[in-house]
């Protein structure tokens, strides 16, 4: 089993510590909170414990362990540095000597980090040493680059970081330990249908032996495989729990695989000096990581350095409010020299907590189950969550079992009824009865068996299974698989532009500065000079100024790529690096930003569309500092007053209009277009900036900026990105962009990719301002949203599904989440995407690319026709099974494996084709099962009922067959059991296609597990025919030729009757349907009011049920009772013509005279009834099921005693039911009522009774 990494974006819902002592963190999830909707404060930590220093590092309770390592060459063991953060405790930061305490402890560099070299510890660190070292004054000296490398402790196939795994262990949980085989097999067997099929084959079998052994079979020969009955039952029990088990075994590997998948990701740390990704599991105890917006924090830690940094722990610590952290050295001096309180100060960074604002580095203190996050995982593992459609499946499936229950009870109920009438007649032995007795409970069980689709939950399962594997495969990684499912009906597509519609490989091709400009377009080359000559007539202060904005205002880093240096980070970002590298003489982008002093960063603010940064200069030998501001280039224009000459540095007049109509000339040419401005001040903070907490608000110095470029950034549509619009198109899914781009170059982009054709373009501060009533007319003709915010794009998803639209939505950033979760469903980006937003999301695209969204849609409208393909099937199967089985008796159990697991396989497994597109969406209402799906199930279920029934009681003359003889009988069986399963083998061909169309070979010889299963089912049917034998109930020996012929060309005619059909009209189908359907459904309705009543029979009442009785019959004054009166011949009783109930003493009854009209008799219990039994001092009714029980029971006395009259009947069974008065019709027991099926008189059905 592969480990589950150690990933917060797979922890959902609010878990908070509530133990600040126990061993085991204590929490609890709370499904609806979602912090992202939060709208954040800025306070202090509140969950920071203010202890002694000398209880501080104590242990918890069962956390000893932790704190006793053999042969520990670092200076804390892992239960010290988790005294840190459970809960937040300043005394143990203290006591451990605080960074640079924690840094000397684990033998780590604040500025380089770990070694990649290390193999062992590079020295060996007490406690006092490390804690002494956080009191000495200076930087923290550096490991030597001997004891850095670990060059003296290297061995052949040495492990890196061998100590610092054993001591603090990997980022990484232990994997959960997957079911084993058994206990699936016990979940798979522990359903009721199994255990009463179960009982009877142990039942079946003992009798089976019993008169195969016990008794001598002089006459008999065939009693001696009595026994071969109750096998056969038991091994069809055994082939459904080893099938079932099976296949939850597969389905477990599966999402754990996809599960691990999803929990993988890469992090930004520095690793011997350099910034590197390293994969979440590779982070160690030491490693310094850098943190920025989105990221979800893997490791518990102390921030180093940092500007602004806010987190939200509301995931990990319940506190809703932002965060504000401070570098731990300052809180460190700031303990030393108490200036500062406890409440004031949080240097503590939570593993599972989200970014949300600033930018800097910490060193990670705790990893894996050590961690806050890993201790909370441990405890809140969730097992997978059903879908809707599985809900919906499990549903259909026990509504299915329900019908099956009631024929199954009313089968057993005849047969009950025909063994007690012939009872006093058969001349039977004991055991031939019970033998008898038990065939009887084995056909009934055989019908629930039947009737109980089991295969329909798992058709879903292994269609999704089968399904995101394959979207793996195609770079859709299914996070939540209700989402594959509801991608196959989206009718909505709002997909950002950068990266899932362009390639995200972006070049500065164009540029103006001042009044020089270059370009590098072929279009354009011979109108403007190149970059590089440019370049060349920069001076070297503008080359500077420049370098400075696009190197220190960025957050991209230097890194390798296929072996090479590259930028790693925004693409935007990195293309100006690049700009600045080949041609503004930037050597080093970690040297130029060392040489700069940055005074604050103010981090890319998606609803603002600029980031800032404020470094130290020197102008004129004094100091000054200077804002440099980067983004969307006309909101950054409105914001500059003057703009800058690059010859003399000189501030000149801004020239709006032109610059201006540079950026649109840039946009027309689906350019992205970035502005640089900046701004210098004498003194920081500026005198007239807002100032919170020492950090000054950007919004209140932007203005009056000084311009100093523009550039125009290419990024080239995605090949295919036009055709798989197309196709979204013509599947008539609605296709949106929505970019934070000027609304010019969003245009552009639109019409190449195919989304604009005309419709409606507008920008998101529009948008956003209109009514309710504006919106809703205009969101069927929006076909672009430029310049939008996240805003923007939650209220477009929220006004969509408002609309009834099914919507998918793209994103990318931090701020993007509440879209994301909004929509039915959210694909965020795997290259590009923070964590926030991938843990919003549904679906990671891991390439970041519009087709995988098509692929996605093409795999949902494939699972949802997988699941309905098999519903088809299943439902068809059932209905001929179950009336068959009603009507002949003549199926086992073992032989009614009707293959739904193997058609499950071949439904799942069906590939997705573009001509799965060629139809529109269904709706959020649509039925699971359509009219053409009803039509066909009820087609063929006529034709196998008609052909199985003609054979089973026709087949004799029509074969020519001896009704007596038992050799010829049973080769009829066997026939029919052969020709009702070929029946279902080409059903499982017409069962491929959902709609009129005829053709259902079209695409079978690609579908290479559909035609694998079918010959295995082929081959299965083989086997039993030929050496079945007694095992099935079949002929010995199997068939000959003719019979076989005569069953595989029956069968095959159920193909050109699909073609019959198919062609029969829908409408008219409908209108049947309509009409024939209401008895159908009043009889489920009875019998599910049946079933529910039929429980509350075993169901034991207390005087307090007894008491809600009273209350509910307190006021029903209908009955006028008279039994008090005193009668004084009991001979005959008249009963009055109007409808009015009249209450019958027991010791009345002799004969009732039949009246006119159809009026309720009340027999009150006998008088002999016990006190606590009686019921004479108020009426109960019983239940409509109730009553029908007892009629039943009626019948049975009546066919048991024909000669008894109906009084005598009555009063037996007041004696068995004295609890209730028995509200029935003198035409209930009338001796002109029908017989039915040979049970003598029943009830009439004028009967009130039976009027429910």
């Amino acid at each position: 089993m592969v480990n589950d990494f150690l990933d917060p974006s797979s922890l959902a819902g609010d878990t908070r510590q509530r133990s600040l002592s126990n061993a085991e963190t204590v929490i609890s999830s709370t499904a609806n909170h979602s912090p992202l909707l939060t709208p954040y404060g800025t306070t202090a930590a509140p969950s920071i414990v203010e202890e002694s220093a000398e209880v501080a590092l104590h242990p918890d309770p069962g956390t000893e362990a932790d704190f006793h390592v053999e042969n520990n060459p670092f200076g804390f063991s892992p239960g010290q540095l988790n005294k840190l953060l459970n809960p937040k405790s300043l005394p143990a930061f203290r006591a451990l000597g605080g960074l640079r305490g924690i840094a000397r402890g684990l033998q780590t560099d604040l500025h380089s980090g770990l070694s990649v070299d290390e193999t062992t510890a590079p020295a060996r660190v007490t406690f006092d040493e490390a804690v002494n070292a956080g009191k000495e004054k200076g930087s923290l000296p550096a490991p030597t680059p001997e004891a850095a490398t670990g060059a003296h402790h290297h061995g052949s196939g040495s492990e890196l970081h061998a100590d610092r795994i054993r001591v603090f262990k990997k980022n990484v949980l232990p994997a959960k330990k997957p079911d084993p085989l058994w206990k699936l097999m016990w979940v798979a067997f522990n359903e009721a249908v199994l255990f009463l099929l179960t009982g009877a084959g142990v039942i079946s079998l003992a009798l089976g032996l019993y008169e195969t052994f016990g008794v001598t079979h002089d006459d008999d020969p065939s009693g001696k495989i009595k026994w071969v009955e109750g096998v056969a039952i038991l091994a069809a029990v055994v082939i459904v729990v080893v099938v079932g088990s099976h296949n939850d075994y597969q389905k477990q590997k599966a999402f754990v695989k996809l599960n691990t998948r999803k929990q993988d990701r890469e992090i930004k740390a520095i690793r011997s000096g350099k910034s590197v990704l390293i994969n979440v599991h590779e982070i160690l105890a030491g490693d310094v990581l850098y943190v920025e917006p989105g990221d979800m924090v893997p490791v518990d830690g102390i921030l180093i350095s940092g500007h602004d940094v806010k987190c939200d722990e509301s995931s990990a610590t319940g506190e809703s409010d932002a965060l504000r952290k401070t570098p731990g050295d300052k809180v460190y001096e700031l303990l030393e020299s108490k200036q500062g309180t406890m409440k004031d100060l949080d240097p503590f960074i939570i593993s599972g907590s989200r970014v949300l604002e600033g930018m800097g580095t910490i060193v990670c203190t705790s990893v894996g189950v050590h961690s806050s996050f890993g201790k909370i995982m441990m405890s809140v593992r969730t097992d997978i969550e059903a879908t809707p459609l599985q809900k919906k499946l499990e549903k259909l499936a026990i509504a299915i079992a329900k019908l099956g229950g009631g024929a199954s009870a009313l089968m057993f109920f005849i047969l009950l009824f025909r063994f007690l009438a012939q009872l006093p007649t058969d001349g039977k032995t004991a055991d031939e009865r019970a033998s008898t007795f038990v065939d009887m409970l084995v056909v009934a069980i055989a019908i629930v068996a039947v009737a109980v689709p089991e295969g329909l939950p798992l058709a879903v399962t292994l269609a999704l299974a089968f399904a995101t594997t394959r979207l793996l495969k195609e770079n859709n990684l299914v996070r939540v698989l209700r989402a594959c499912e509801t991608m196959g009906n989206a009718t909505a597509i709002c997909s950002d532009k950068t990266g899932t519609l362009t390639t995200n490989k972006m070049t500065v091709v164009t540029g103006r500065f001042g009044t020089t400009s270059f370009t590098d377009l072929e279009a354009d080359k011979a109108e403007e000079q190149s970059s590089v000559k440019w370049a060349s007539s920069l001076p070297a202060s503008t080359k500077q100024i420049i370098t400075q904005s696009v190197a220190i205002n960025s957050t991209a880093f230097e890194g390798e790529q296929d072996g090479q240096e590259t930028f790693v980070g925004s693409k935007t970002e990195t293309a100006l690096l690049q700009l600045a590298k080949d041609h503004l003489g930037m050597q080093s982008l970690a040297q130029t930003r060392d040489n700069e002093e940055v005074v604050q960063i103010i981090p890319f603010d998606s609803s603002k569309k600029y980031m800032a940064a404020v470094i130290k200069i020197q102008q004129d030998e004094k100091p000054r500092y200077r804002l440099l501001v980067k983004g969307a280039s006309e909101i950054l224009l409105e914001l500059c007053s003057t703009q800058l000459d690059v010859d003399s540095l000189d501030q000149l007049p801004l020239q709006h209009d032109v610059i201006r109509e540079t950026i649109n000339k840039y946009a027309e040419k689906s350019l992205r277009t970035i502005a640089i401005v900046f701004k210098d001040f004498l003194q920081w903070p500026p005198a007239e900036a807002k100032v919170d907490d020492g950090h000054v608000e950007i919004d209140s110095i932007m203005n009056n900026l000084t311009f100093l470029g523009v550039v125009g950034i290419q990024d080239p549509v995605r090949p295919g990105v036009p055709e798989a619009v197309r196709k979204a198109q013509h599947a008539g899914v609605t296709v949106r962009m929505v970019t934070g781009d000027n609304i010019i170059t969003a245009q552009a982009i639109a019409k190449e990719c195919g989304i604009y054709t005309g419709g409606i373009v507008m920008e998101g501060p529009v948008f956003r301002k209109l009514s309710e009533e504006a919106m809703n007319e205009t969101l069927p003709k929006l076909e672009v949203l430029a310049r939008s915010s996240p805003e923007d794009k939650r209220i477009l998803v929220t006004r969509l599904k408002a609309m009834g639209e099914t919507v998918a939505v793209t994103g990318d950033g931090t701020n993007d989440a509440p879209a994301l979760k909004a929509a039915d469903v959210g694909f965020s980006m795997g290259i590009s995407g923070t964590e926030v937003a991938k843990e919003a999301s549904a679906i990671i695209l891991m390439d970041d690319n519009f087709t995988s969204i098509v692929t996605a849609l093409k795999w949902g409208r494939a699972v949802n026709d997988a699941v309905q393909k098999f519903l088809q099937f299943q439902i068809t199967v059932n209905i001929t099974a179950v009336i068959l089985a009603f009507v002949t008796s003549m199926y086992t159990p073992l032989g009614q494996l009707d293959h739904g697991h193997f058609c499950s396989f071949g439904s799942g497994h069906r590939p997705s084709t573009d001509k799965i597109l060629d139809r529109p969406p269904q709706g959020k209402s649509a039925p699971l099962i359509t009219t053409n799906m009803w039509k066909m199930i009820i087609g063929q279920s006529i034709f196998q009922l008609v052909v199985s029934l003609i054979f089973y009681f026709a087949g004799p003359e029509i074969l020519n067959y001896d009704r007596q003889d038992d050799d010829m009988m049973l080769q009829l069986d066997t026939l029919i059991f052969n020709l009702f399963v070929w029946m279902q083998i080409f059903n499982e061909f017409n069962n491929r296609r959902l709609d009129n169309k005829f053709n259902v070979l079209e695409g079978v010889q690609r579908n290479y597990f559909f035609v694998f299963i079918n010959l295995l089912m082929v081959g299965l049917q083989l086997l039993i025919v030929f050496i079945g034998g007694r095992v099935f109930g079949i002929k010995p020996g199997g068939l000959n030729g003719p019979q076989w012929a005569i069953s595989i060309i029956v069968a095959l005619m159920s193909i050109p009757w699909g073609v019959v059909v198919r062609i029969f009209p829908d409408a008219w189908f409908a209108s049947i349907v309509r009409f024939v359907g209401k008895p159908f459904v009043i009889v489920y309705g009875l019998l599910a009011r049946f079933f529910r009543s039929f429980g509350r029979l075993f169901k034991r009442k207390t005087p307090k049920d007894d008491d809600s009785e009273a209350r509910a019959h307190a006021g029903d004054q209908s009955v006028i009772t008279t039994s008090e009166k005193k009668t004084a011949s009991p001979t005959t009783v008249s009963v009055p013509a109007p409808t009015v109930p009249v209450v019958i003493a027991p010791d009345q009854i002799e004969s009732i005279a039949a009246p006119s009209t159809v009026a309720p008799i009340i027999v009150e219990p006998p008088r002999k009834t016990p006190p606590a039994l009686r019921r004479s001092d108020r009426t109960s009714t019983p239940s409509i099921p109730h009553r029908a029980l007892l009629i039943l029971c009626l019948c049975i006395f009546k066919s048991l005693n024909p000669s008894a009259n109906d009084a005598y009947c009555l009063h037996i069974l007041l004696e068995a039911y004295p609890h209730y008065t028995i509200l029935a019709s003198v035409h209930a027991i009338n001796a002109s009522s029908t017989n039915f099926l040979g049970l003598g008189q029943v009830v009439s059905l004028n009967s009130p009774i039976l009027q429910l």
